[in-house]
């Protein structure tokens, strides 16, 4: 089988993985409505190509907070990629620094942070991280983080308990047992047991306590899960250095609205105070030249680089990487984009029902 783009590693992955783990990557929560329109809402946005320009040479690169990248196209946080491929995240952090673009580490990572860096030194790196009750917990990981190079943390404000994932119950999928993490402790430093291990979400954590998080690193925060110019404009008013647009897949409240139709409302709310990026749906070249029309200065994908993952491990997510900054190319060329730049809201036509 030829793999020729994003949604043909879909359908080989689905061959290669377990009923469960396959479940668990492709479930959306409750009646998955969200998941289903997080893709379906880029299809109702229609491109608005001006020709007759000199498009002999056209560049794909952009910056994220001050850090170059080969192309606006990321990779999102995901957990637990030893269940689909042996090497897990040693060989996604290989493919993001092959590809010279950003992986975002999850706290759920299923290898070391240690282990990440090593495999992947040259990598640009930012750590998600799920705040926990203890604090001690999150110093220790932030710190961590810091000390091996990570750019930027990446707080997810959308998880105060896990939603309803109907598969993985059905499934009877334990996450509190699978997601045991590795962190290796020293003298100097706190040895978590396995009842200490980061595994439980923090419901108390508010808008009050990102100042104590700003106290204990000087990373620049990003937050992930805004869907709203309420939540934008508080996240502006608090100091943080950039939004990720996102409704993590499709994987918590159900029935929100799609990111890319969110993204608007967001950039509208931060008035180009600090980055925003997405992430949920983006499966074409033309999905990411949409997002970053609409203010999205670079989108995050997920589930296709597990799919990449899952059919040919490092190589695998290289191809998925590969094809998208190819089709990103090809559609800023075609669209007559000479650079990210020029990528503009003229470019688009919205449908009505993405006004709403």
């Amino acid at each position: 089988m030829s793999l020729v783009c994003l949604t043909d590693f879909q359908v080989l992955a689905r061959q290669k993985l377990s009923k469960i783990i396959w479940d668990f990557i492709e479930g959306g929560a409750d009646e998955e409505i969200t998941r289903d329109d997080n893709v379906a809402a880029f299809k109702r946005i229609r491109l608005r190509p001006r020709y007759l320009r000199d498009m002999s040479e056209v560049d794909i690169r952009t910056t994220i907070q001050g850090e170059e990248i080969s192309a606006p196209i990321c990779i999102a946080p995901t957990a637990m990629h030893c269940y689909i491929w042996p090497d897990g995240e040693m060989s996604t952090a290989r493919a993001a620094q092959a590809a010279n673009i950003c992986f975002i580490t999850s706290t759920f990572a299923s290898c070391t942070l240690e282990d990440i860096v090593a495999t992947a030194p040259r990598g640009l790196r930012w750590l998600q991280l799920y705040v926990q009750l203890d604090w001690e917990i999150n110093k220790y990981i932030v710190r961590r983080a810091e000390s091996l190079g990570f750019k930027a943390l990446v707080i997810t404000v959308d998880v105060p308990i896990t939603g309803k994932r109907r598969n993985d119950m059905r499934n009877h999928l334990d996450l509190q047992k699978k997601m045991k993490i590795k962190y290796p402790g020293s003298p100097e430093e706190k040895n978590f047991t396995s009842e200490a291990q980061p595994t439980h979400f923090n419901a108390s954590f508010c808008w009050d306590h990102l100042s104590r998080m700003q106290s204990i690193t000087k990373l620049p925060i990003i937050l992930k899960g805004i869907l709203t110019k309420e939540d934008a404009e508080l996240a502006v008013k608090h100091k943080v250095q950039g939004i990720i647009v996102s409704n993590h897949g499709g994987r918590q409240l159900d029935e929100v609205p799609s990111s890319i139709d969110a993204l608007v409302e967001v950039v509208t709310a931060v008035k180009g105070k600090i980055e925003v990026y997405m992430d949920g749906g983006v499966r074409t070249g033309n999905d990411v030249l949409k997002a970053l029309a609409l203010g999205a200065k670079c989108i995050f994908l997920g589930r296709p680089v597990l799919w990449g993952l899952a059919c040919k491990g490092e190589h695998g997510v290289e191809e998925v990487l590969n094809i998208l900054k190819t089709e990103f190319h090809s559609s800023m060329t075609l669209i007559g984009c000479r650079s990210v730049a020029e990528i503009n809201r003229d470019l688009i036509q919205l449908s009505k029902l993405s006004l709403l």
